[in-house]
C-alpha cells in the first residue's frame, strides 16, 4: 500500500470517523467541542514552528524542550497541536495564550493541505512516532522542514511498519532530522529506510521531567491532611479497564496486613472515571472522590483521582506506584514521572512502550514486576513490611532519572530554531 491507497481508505472511512467522534463525545464531554479544528475548518494564525505532541504523555515530555525554544527565541510564534483533550489541557495549563493551541486535523488530504496553508510553518517538530503520511507528504511538498524528536520505535511498531514497505518508505523520505531515544531504536529506523546521517541518539525527554520542590511540599501537606503519615500509601497511576479489579483486589489483600493503608487510584482516561468508581463501590472499600472534594481520613481506603492534571501531585503523596497499562496488553504507561519523585515502582509484564526505560529501572533495583493482582499485593506487602527495601527502590528510581538527564539540551541543539 502506498499513500494513494492510504488516502482513499481514509476518505471511504470518513463516515466511520464521524461515528467514532460522536461515540467519544457521548462518553466524554471533552470531545463535544472544537470539531472544526479536527477538520481544519477553524481559523488559525500563521506560525513559525508547529509542534505536535499528540496526547498527555507526549505533551508533558515535550514541555521542557518547548520552554527552552521559547526562552531562547522569545519572538517566535509557536503552534502546538494535540489529538486528545487531556493533551490539550496540559498545553493550556503550561502556556496559556503564549502559544497557539489547536487540535491536529485528521490526516485527510484536503484537511491537511488547508491546515498547512493557513499555518505556513517553516519547521514541524513531531514528538515520538506520530507519523501521519499526508501531513508529512504535504509538509515536504511545501518545503517545510520536518523533524521527529524524542522518537521511539518498539519492535512491535517496527514490525507493523514493515508490513507496508511502500508507504513506510514514503514516510521515511519526508523526515529531515530524527532524534531517537536509544541505539536500538536508531537501528530500527535504519532498517525502515532512514539514513544514519540524519539520526542522532539523544536519550528520552521523559528523563528531564521537572519536579518542583513546591509539588513535593503539596504532596506532604495532602498526606498530613488525610492523617496518613506513617502508614502505607500507594498509587495505581494511569490504570485501564481490565486492571481496575486487579488493583482493587490487590489493595483488599494489602489491607489484611496493613489495615490503615490508602490506595490512590487514577484511571488513564476521564471517560473511565465512573466505571472505576463503580468497581470500587462494588468491592465494598470505603472510597472518597477527588472530584467531589470528599474528605479523606483515617477510615478512607481508596481515593479515586477522578480529576485532570493532578497525577504528579498524587505521586508526591505516595510511597510506591503501580504503573498502569501493564497488566493488560497495552504496553505500559510512562514510569519516569513516578521515578523522578522517588517512588518504588511496580509494573506488569506488558511494557513494550517503554522497554529500555523499564529495563534500566529494573536493572537498578528500582522496579519490581508483577503479573496479576495477587503478585502485585505480595510485592506491596513485602516492601511496606521491609522499609529498607522500599527506601532502596525509591533511591534507585530517582538515581536512574538523574543519571539519564540531558535529552532536552541535546535535542534543542539538534533542532535549534
Amino acid at each position: 500500500m502506498n499513500r494513494f491507497w492510504y488516502s482513499l481508505i481514509l476518505y471511504l472511512a470518513f463516515p466511520l470517523l464521524i461515528i467514532y467522534l460522536a461515540i467519544r463525545a457521548i462518553k466524554s464531554p471533552d470531545y463535544r467541542s472544537r470539531w472544526s479544528e479536527r477538520f481544519a475548518l477553524a481559523t488559525v494564525k500563521k506560525t513559525d514552528v508547529l509542534i505536535h505532541t499528540a496526547s498527555v504523555g507526549e505533551t508533558i515530555a515535550a514541555l521542557p524542550l518547548i520552554r527552552k525554544i521559547i526562552a531562547a527565541t522569545p519572538d517566535i510564534n509557536v503552534t502546538i497541536t494535540t489529538t486528545s483533550p487531556t493533551g490539550s489541557a496540559e498545553v493550556i495549563k503550561a502556556f496559556g495564550d503564549r502559544v497557539q493551541h489547536i487540535y491536529l486535523p485528521v490526516d485527510i488530504s484536503v484537511c491537511v493541505k488547508r491546515f498547512l496553508r493557513q499555518l505556513q510553518p517553516s519547521k514541524i517538530l513531531i514528538l515520538e512516532t506520530e507519523l501521519w503520511p499526508n501531513l508529512l507528504h504535504f509538509a515536504k511538498v511545501m518545503g517545510i522542514e520536518v523533524m521527529l524528536t524524542n522518537a521511539r520505535l518498539s519492535a512491535k511498531s517496527a514490525a507493523s511498519y514493515q508490513k507496508w514497505p511502500k508507504l513506510t518508505s514514503e514516510i521515511m523520505a519526508t523526515l529531515d532530522k530524527v532524534a531517537v531515544q536509544t541505539q536500538i531504536e536508531q537501528q530500527r529506523f535504519i532498517e525502515l529506510g532512514l539514513t544514519k546521517d540524519i539520526i542522532e541518539v539523544t536519550g528520552s525527554l521523559k528523563f528531564d521531567v521537572n519536579v518542583e520542590a513546591s509539588l513535593l511540599e503539596k504532596g506532604k501537606a495532602l498526606r498530613h491532611e488525610w492523617n496518613k503519615q506513617g502508614v502505607p500509601v500507594w498509587i495505581a497511576g494511569s490504570v485501564h479497564p481490565g486492571e481496575f479489579e486487579q488493583v482493587i483486589n490487590a489493595h483488599k489483600s494489602l489491607l489484611q496486613q496493613h489495615p490503615n493503608s490508602l490506595l490512590i487510584m487514577v484511571p488513564r482516561h476521564p471517560e473511565k472515571f465512573e466505571e472505576c468508581a463503580h468497581k470500587i463501590e462494588q468491592s465494598g472499600l470505603l472510597m472518597s472522590r477527588r472530584s467531589k472534594n470528599e474528605i479523606v481520613d483515617v477510615q478512607t481506603q481508596v481515593l479515586l483521582g477522578d480529576t485532570m492534571g493532578e497525577l504528579m501531585l498524587f505521586y508526591s503523596a505516595a510511597d510506591q506506584a503501580f504503573i498502569g497499562g501493564s497488566l493488560i496488553e497495552h504496553g505500559g504507561q510512562n514510569p519516569l514521572e513516578a521515578a523522578a519523585i522517588g517512588l518504588g515502582l511496580i509494573m506488569g509484564c506488558s511494557r513494550y512502550n517503554f522497554t529500555d526505560i523499564c529495563q534500566l529501572l529494573e536493572d537498578a533495583g528500582a522496579m519490581a514486576s508483577c503479573h496479576d493482582g495477587d503478585s502485585l499485593a505480595a510485592i506491596l506487602d513485602n516492601t511496606f513490611s521491609q522499609q529498607d527495601i522500599l527506601q532502596q527502590r525509591q533511591a534507585q528510581a530517582k538515581a536512574v532519572v538523574m543519571a539519564n538527564r540531558g535529552a532536552v539540551d541535546k535535542q534543542y541543539r539538534l533542532f535549534k530554531i
